[in-house]
C-alpha cells in the first residue's frame, strides 16, 4: 500500500504556473516539477473540493491549466468532521480570518487520514512554529494529523 498525499493548492499552481522571475519561488517550482516527475508515482495523491475551487479561481486559461493538472486525482470531502476541525484550529492557534481555507486543508487532510500535507504555504500551513499545536489540536479532537511539509523535504527520502 502506497503512503497518501493530500496536494493543497499551491503545489497546482506551481506546477501549471510558467517560471517565475523572482528566485526563490521559481526554485520552488522547479522542485515541484522535480518531486512530480520523480516521486509523485510512489504515492496516491488527493485533492479536495476547496483546492478545485481555488484552482478554478482567476484568469481562464490559468484555471483551465490547473484543473487539468489534477483531472485525475480523487477528491476529498470536506465533511462536517473536518469543517469542525478547521474551526478548532482557527479558534486555538489562532490563525487570522484569512488563513480559514488553509485550516480547511488541514482538517480535511487530517480527517481522511493521509500520511502527508503537500504544500509550499509556509505562513499557516507548513509553518514549523505552528507544528506543535496544529499537531495537539488534531489528536485531541481524535485524528492523527499528516506530516505537513514541500515537495523537497518529501524527496529526501
Amino acid at each position: 500500500m502506497n503512503f497518501t498525499v493530500y496536494l493543497e493548492t499551491s503545489i497546482i499552481g506551481y506546477l501549471a504556473s510558467r517560471p517565475s522571475r523572482d528566485l526563490i519561488t521559481a526554485a520552488n517550482q522547479q522542485l515541484t516539477r522535480d518531486w512530480w516527475d520523480g516521486h509523485r508515482k510512489q504515492y496516491d495523491l488527493y485533492v479536495s473540493e476547496t483546492v478545485v475551487a481555488e484552482c478554478s479561481a482567476g484568469d481562464p486559461q490559468a484555471a483551465q491549466e490547473r484543473l487539468e493538472v489534477m483531472a485525475n486525482i480523487p477528491i476529498l470531502d470536506a465533511t462536517e468532521d473536518a469543517e469542525n476541525l478547521a474551526d478548532q484550529l482557527v479558534k486555538q492557534i489562532p490563525l487570522p480570518a484569512n488563513a480559514e481555507v488553509d485550516a480547511l486543508h488541514i482538517a480535511i487532510g487530517t480527517v481522511n487520514g493521509v500520511n502527508y500535507l503537500l504544500t509550499w504555504n509556509c505562513a499557516h500551513i507548513a509553518n514549523a512554529a505552528m507544528q506543535t499545536q496544529i499537531e495537539a489540536i488534531c489528536r485531541s479532537a481524535g485524528f492523527e494529523p499528516p506530516t505537513i511539509c514541500t515537495p523537497q523535504q518529501l524527496m529526501e527520502d
